[in-house]
């Protein structure tokens, strides 16, 4: 079982929130909206993948790398640099 799980369905409900924003995008440059406000409503999107992201990354720590650190040895070594990576990633994103 993954770390979210117990939380599936809220992070669910919040990247269909943010599979309709993005719709709304593609709307506004469809209706011929003002850059600006396009521009704006572009920035706001990054901003809510990473919150998800970020409780995503949470959830792993807490279980997964947490679990794997428990049992020790090898494992525990790969999920602390997948952690990292994952980690990396972000902040370069």
């Amino acid at each position: 079982m993954h770390g979210y799980a117990q939380d599936k369905d809220a992070y669910a409900k919040r990247l269909r929130r943010i599979e309709g924003q993005v719709r709304g995008l593609a709307k506004m440059i469809d209706d011929d909206q003002y850059c600006i406000d396009v521009l704006t409503q572009i920035g706001a999107t990054p901003k809510a993948l990473q919150s998800v992201a970020l409780g995503l990354m949470d959830e792993h720590l807490k279980h997964c790398l947490a679990e794997a650190m428990a049992e020790g040895g090898e494992a525990a070594d790969e999920k602390v640099r997948e952690a990292s990576d994952a980690i990396a990633r972000l902040v370069r994103s």
